[in-house]
Parts: structure tokens; sequence; C-alpha cells
């Protein structure tokens, strides 16, 4: 486990922990990436792993062949120093708790922190966490259950006479900005595209069609990702649900069926044909029965897709994926077929296999993050010129391009802010090119898109409709990294909750990244506390459960969740 635990660090900025665990289930995409770009690791750790088995066996052997039986009188007295020093040993204190890793957190760095531990503790402790990750809501300092609703409510941007039910608190009526036929809505998500690959977000030189779009399109200049997983992001942008210490409502057994989505919702209103378009297998990650038990009705994955050019580690290359959505989309705008599709992309993952002779590469050699980024990039470009603005459906559809996460998320910050930038753009016919610099949320997205579509509707989601006024006290990101949470407000300043700890609150520098220690107001901290609270009751309550109806007037009818 040791010698797996240095690449790990590489990759995620933290010892190995449930990532090890849940990513077995999918042998042949881990084992394929592994392959692909970590030969050498793998032979290390299978030489490592040879030698442990050989050497341990000749020593155990060498140990039983020389042993010597005590007296028989002596043998009660070890045997109770041995289940002592084994019970001591396994509750590694004398305290009334026994230890666990926010005991011996000890710096604001999370991989410090870990250090501290071993690697088969770590896996060992998360995989025992996610039985019963469900009540997350332990995870932080205590508040009221009311005060959590109050605060919540108060932090969203509607208006009181607007919330409809006590039972599900966070739903009200949300009517649409655009009030004529409702339109089609694509969510194109791109695998680790963060702000840093961007420059006209501050980052290098890799992705130009994506800063052609934030010239053409309604761009986000301060958007940020809810957290650092695929997963996590795409529970943002289809559900608009917090996110939580525990994991993703994507892998969560209870929300597997009648969890809200704005897929459901729009399936249940105006839009029949919900999809989602991906080039890799569409299980990975638990995404096909999330999606199916919550209002997609088509998968269209790698098995679908007809002589794919490129097939890599992670699926169909990006330009084979774009290819399929301009041709699902095609044949569904000739069929009169109102639809709300999802796209995600794979091209930009480790280990970041893309076609030969497509981009003049960034840097050598040629499988890294920014050559893989420009490749992404590249295939967006070429979806939206030669595909997108002379379809059919350019004019009566609402795209949004917008990154999952960002590619690596490192830093001795305890929430490291600036990897959680990320680009996001609405474009399509009829958007206006402009650039919006007010502080944004993946959260903001769905609700966003709905009222571009024309598509008003009773849903529980917090985020705020971009299309309307959002006040600046209200500005907010809310940022999960493993089990940190993080609020960053428009003035830079941040709220952090961790596990077992005090709340801690800073002044973030967004030039040099650094976070100075800051008192902050009351009213900051309980709002940023609340909203860390938010997503964990409201899945223990069943607040996000599926409705019967979404038209804003009739009386709602909830599906729970079992």
């Amino acid at each position: 486990m040791e010698v797996a635990t240095p690449p790990f660090i590489i990759e995620y900025d933290l010892r190995p922990n449930r990532l090890f665990v849940e990513y077995l289930i999918y042998p042949k995409e881990v084992f394929g990436m592994l392959w692909s770009g970590y030969k050498l690791e793998l032979f290390i750790g299978l030489v490592v792993s040879v030698l442990t088995v050989v050497l341990g066996w000749r020593w155990s052997k060498s140990l039983v062949s020389n042993l010597r039986y005590p007296k028989w009188y002596w043998r009660p007295v070890i045997a109770v120093l041995v289940v002592a020093i084994g019970v001591l040993g396994a509750r590694s204190s004398l305290g009334h708790r026994p230890m666990n890793p926010a005991m011996v957190s000890f710096s604001s760095d999370p991989l410090m922190n870990d250090l501290a531990l071993n690697s088969s503790y770590s896996v060992i402790f998360a995989a025992k966490q996610m039985g019963s990750e469900a009540n997350a809501f332990e995870f932080y300092p205590k508040m009221d259950k009311q005060l959590v609703i109050d605060e919540v409510r108060a932090s969203m941007t509607v208006s009181p006479e607007d919330f409809i039910s006590d039972e599900k608190p966070s739903l009200a009526n949300h009517v649409a900005t655009y009030q004529g036929a409702p339109k089609n809505i694509v969510i194109l998500l791109m695998e680790s595209h963060g702000a840093r690959y961007v420059k006209s977000l501050g980052g290098i030189d890799v992705s130009p069609n994506m800063d052609k779009l934030i010239n053409e399109g309604w761009a986000f200049t301060r958007m940020y990702a809810t957290g650092t997983r695929s997963v996590r992001g795409i529970e943002a942008v289809t559900t608009g649900f917090s996110p939580t210490p525990a994991r993703s409502v994507v892998k969560l057994g209870k929300s597997q069926n009648n969890f809200f989505s704005i897929a459901g919702l729009v399936e249940k209103s105006a839009v029949p044909t919900t999809q989602f378009i991906y080039g890799g297998e569409s299980h990975f990650d638990n995404m096909k029965s999330f999606f199916l038990g919550n209002g997609f009705v088509d998968m269209q994955d790698l098995p679908t897709f007809s002589d794919p050019k490129f097939v890599g580690s992670w699926g169909a290359s990006d330009e084979d994926l774009f290819n399929k959505a301009d041709e699902q989309f095609t044949q569904m705008a000739k069929e009169g077929k109102p639809f709300f599709s999802l796209v995600f992309t794979s091209s930009n993952h480790s280990p970041f296999e893309y076609p030969d002779g497509v981009i003049t590469q960034y840097n050598e050699p040629k499988q890294t993050v920014e050559n893989a980024v420009k490749y992404a990039d590249y295939a967006l470009g070429q979806f939206v010129e030669k595909s997108l603005k002379n379809s059919p459906y350019w004019d009566n559809t609402v795209f949004v391009v917008v990154a999952d996460h960002d590619a690596r998320t490192q830093g001795t910050n305890p929430i490291p802010v600036e990897y959680f930038h990320i680009p996001a753009i609405i474009f399509g016919g009829g958007i206006e090119a402009r650039k919006d610099d007010r502080l944004l949320s993946q959260l903001d997205l769905a609700p966003t898109l709905l009222s571009l579509a024309g598509i008003s509707s009773q849903n529980p989601m917090i985020g705020f409709d971009l299309t309307k006024d959002v006040p600046v006290d209200k500005q907010r990101a809310m940022m999960q990294r493993d089990k940190n949470f993080g609020w960053l407000t428009p003035n830079n300043q941040v709220v952090v909750l961790q596990p077992g700890q005090d709340i801690t609150t800073y002044q973030y520098d967004s030039v040099t990244h650094k976070m100075t220690p800051l008192q902050l107001e009351e009213s900051i901290v309980t709002r940023a506390h609340a909203n860390a609270m938010w997503g964990s009751l409201a899945f223990k309550e069943n607040y996000y459960t599926a409705q019967k109806s979404y038209e804003i007037g009739k009386i709602s009818h909830f599906i729970n969740c079992k």
C-alpha cells in the first residue's frame, strides 16, 4: 500500500482514501488507465509485493522453527498482556474515544495531516466511513436544524411568498425569464478543464476555442466548481444539490431513483427526450444507474458509437463524442422533438490519450494534461464552428460549456481556492455576448438554464437564476475538498469547516493564493455553516425528492426516496 502512495499523492495531493476502494469495481477503466500511464509504478509495486511475500514467508518460517513455549503459569499473564496491548494499539488512545484522523490533525494542509497516518489505515478508515456517510451531518460543529433551514432560505434569491412547503423547505416557485416556447438545453461538461488552462481567465494559452466562446457568449469569469471529482460536478449541474462531506448523490444508494434532477423536471414539463452522451462506458462512477433512475431516458455511450476515430483507456475521443452529439441533436430536431442532453467529455483524463497529428503540442511528452486540454479544446471548437452554428437546432437551443472540476487539486491550504476556478459560458442563438463578473457556483447553472429555456417550475434548487439580479451580499461559492468545506465571499473571505475541528476563517489573496487567518463577521460564518450542513440535512430528511408535477400552481405530490 505504501508503494502505491507516492503516485496517488502526486495525482490527488492526499494519501490513498476511499477513491482507492470505490474504483476497484471498475477494473477495465482503472487497470487500462494504470497500464497506459503508470507502467513503472505497477512494476515497482509488483516487485515490492513479491519481495514482501517471499521475505515475509522466510522470516515467519524462521520464527516458527525457533519458537520457545513459556511455562504454563506464565501463559495467562502473557495472554492478558497481548490482549491489552492489542486493544490499546487498536484504540491508540486512553481517552473515551479511539484515535481517528481528526485527533492527529495539526496543519491547515490536508496532506500534512494525512502523512501522520499510514495508507492502509487511511484506506480502511475511509472504507468504514463509506458505510455510514449518509450521516455526514455529524462531521461539522452542531447547528440547530431550523437555523440551517432559515439561513439557507435567506441565502437564496427567492421571495418569502414563493416558498411553498415546510415539508420541503427549499421548494419554491421559479418563474422563467424567457416566456416563449420551451427551448432545448445542452450541457457540455468538460473533463478537468480548470480556469488555469484558459488564457482569458488568467491561465496558460491552451484553450483558444474556449477563449473565443468567452468573447461570443455569456461568460462567467468567477465561476467555481463545487468539488474535485466528476461526480461532484455532475451532481451540481444536473441536480443543483449542495456539496457534502459524503460521496456525491450520483453514488449514494438512497438517491438512485426519485431524486430531483433537471432532467426529471424537463421530462415531466415540456421536453420528452432527456439523454446522456458519453464516450466511455456509462456505468462508470454509477452514472447510468443514477441517470436512468432520475429522469434521463436515453443513454448514448461507447457501445452505441459506430466506428469511432480513436478509442483510448476512457473511451472514444472527444471528436467522436461531439460527432455523436451532433448526430443525435440533428435527428431529434428533424423529428421535432425538444431535448435535454448532458454531453460529458473524457479525453482530458489521465493517461491523457488523444489522436495523433491533430494539434500542435504545447509541451513534451505527448501525453500531458496541457496537451490533452488543448486537444479537448480543439474538439470543442470544431463542434461549435462546424456543427452547432450551422445546425437546424442552433437558434432553439441553450448551450452551456462548463468544466466538471480542475485537473489536480493541490496546495497547502485546507481549501485551495484557485483550483476550484473553472470556465463556464452560456451560448446559442439569442444569447448576447457579455462577461459576468459576479461570484458564482456550478449550482447556479441549472436554475439559469431552465429560465433561459422558458421552463417555469416549482423546484428545490438553492442556486441563483442568473438572468435576474443577485445582490452582492448573497453571492458565494461552495467548495468541497474531500471532507473540507469552503465558503468564498465576493471580497475573497473564506470560511472553512473541517471534520472534528473549529470553524476557521481567512482572507484569500487571489494573486499569491495565500490564505491569512482573519476574524469574520458572525453572520458570514453562520451563513456558511448553515449551507455546509444543508446538503446532508436535505438528503437525510428527503427534502430533495422528485415530484409528480413541477408545474407552478399545482399541489406537489412528493415521491419518497427509498
